[in-house]
C-alpha cells in the first residue's frame, strides 16, 4: 500500500513539473514571438499666425493728466500700426495698470528720512494677433521709432504659431507608425519571418523646434514659438507579433 502511494506522489510531481516547464516554454515563446521597433515621423512647416506683445506707459503727478496722456499715446500707437497695414480689430489693449510712485528722502548726512508721493505710473499692455506675418514683422521692427516722438513703449519679440497643428500631429503619427511597420518588416525579413498583427503601440511626446536650430529635445516635449519656420517630430514605439 505504501508503495502505491509513493508511486502516485512521484507521478503527480512529474505532471506538475511538466506543466511548469510547459508554461515557461509558452511564455518564452510568446515573448520571443514579437518584434519591438521605434518609428519616426518628422516634417517642417511655416507658422500662419503671429502674436506681438508690447506696452506703453506714462508718469504724471496728477492722475487725470496721466490718464489723458496714456489715451493720447494709445491713439498714436494705433495710428502708427494702422498706417503700416495692421487692422485695428487685430489690436487689443488690456486694462490699465495704475501705480502710485514714491521717492525716498534723505537728509544732508545721507540718512534715510522716509518717502513722499511723487506721482502716478500708468501702464497699458497691448497684443496684436494677425495672419499677415510679414506686415506685423515690419511694423515690429519700426515701432520703436515712436520713442523719438516721446512715447514710452516696449515691444517684445514676436511669437509664431500654426493654427492647423492638430493636423500636423495626426500626419506625424501616421508617418511614425508607417516607419515603425517598415522597420519591423525589415527585421522580420532578415530573420526569415513575417510581421503579424500589432500587439501594442505607444506615442512619444511631440517635439516642435525651430527648423534650422540646435534646440535640445525635452522629456516633456518642446514647443517653439520664437521661430517662424518650425520642425515637428514624434516617435511611435510599436510591438508586432511575428509569424
Amino acid at each position: 500500500m505504501k508503495s502505491y502511494w509513493k508511486f502516485l506522489i512521484v507521478a503527480a510531481t512529474v505532471i506538475v513539473a511538466a506543466l511548469i516547464v510547459s508554461r515557461a516554454y509558452t511564455y518564452r515563446y510568446r515573448t520571443a514571438g514579437t518584434i519591438t521597433v521605434t518609428g519616426l515621423g518628422e516634417t517642417e512647416f511655416t507658422s500662419d499666425l503671429i502674436v506681438l506683445r508690447g506696452s506703453i506707459e506714462v508718469e504724471k503727478y496728477d492722475a487725470g493728466d496721466a490718464y489723458r496722456a496714456i489715451e493720447r499715446d494709445k491713439d498714436r500707437v494705433v495710428k502708427f500700426l494702422s498706417s503700416h497695414g495692421i487692422a485695428q480689430e487685430s489690436i487689443q489693449f488690456d486694462m490699465l495698470e495704475i501705480e502710485k510712485q514714491y521717492s525716498s528722502i534723505y537728509n544732508s548726512t545721507g540718512h534715510y528720512q522716509g518717502s513722499q508721493f511723487s506721482g502716478y505710473l500708468i501702464r497699458q499692455a497691448f497684443v496684436i494677433e494677425s495672419s499677415d506675418i510679414d506686415i506685423v514683422e515690419e511694423a515690429a521692427r519700426e515701432i520703436s521709432s515712436l520713442i523719438a516722438d516721446g512715447i514710452s513703449i516696449d515691444v517684445f519679440n514676436p511669437s509664431y504659431y500654426y493654427t492647423k497643428l492638430d493636423d500636423v500631429k495626426l500626419d506625424l503619427i501616421g508617418m511614425a507608425s508607417a516607419d515603425a511597420l517598415a522597420r519591423a518588416e525589415k527585421v522580420a525579413s532578415n530573420a526569415g519571418a513575417k510581421v503579424g498583427e500589432l500587439a501594442s503601440s505607444r506615442i512619444g511626446v511631440f517635439q516642435i523646434t525651430g527648423a534650422n536650430s540646435n534646440e535640445e529635445f525635452s522629456a516633456g516635449g518642446s514647443f517653439n514659438v520664437s521661430s517662424r519656420n518650425k520642425k515637428a517630430r514624434v516617435t511611435v514605439r510599436a510591438e508586432y507579433k511575428i509569424k
